[in-house]
């Protein structure tokens, strides 16, 4: 299958996914896109340069149609700017093993916890 083709279906399964999970779309893509041969840290940021945009429109269509209280969610945001600041130079310092690691104990977390819902 030509790559273009490949990332399309990449970016589509992204975005269904961030849609459905409400910003899940990451987990969906690191994998995929190492998959593709992207080393491991250039799928994290290449990832999340994908699911901001999908995360705005995301948002925007849950707003629409589930609704949410903007006084609830403005709180949330200082600190997990600063949490993404903080992931950001981390990531810079763990090696790639590690990272892979890490985020596979979080899949599991999340994977088991779906489970228990």
């Amino acid at each position: 299958m030509d790559r273009k083709v490949k990332m399309g279906l990449l970016g589509a399964v992204t975005g269904i996914a961030n849609g459905f999970f409400g910003s899940g779309g990451g987990i969906i893509a690191v994998p995929m896109l190492k998959g593709q041969g992207m080393e491991a840290k250039k799928a994290h940021a290449c990832s999340l340069a994908i699911t901001l945009p999908l995360s705005a429109v995301s948002a925007f269509f849950y707003g629409q149609r589930v609704g949410f209280d903007i006084k609830e969610t403005l709180p949330l945001i200082p600190m997990g700017l600063l949490g993404a600041l903080l992931g950001t130079a981390l990531m810079k310092k763990i090696p790639t093993k590690w990272l892979s690691r890490i985020f596979g104990v979080i899949l599991i977390a999340a994977g088991v916890r779906g489970l228990m819902l």
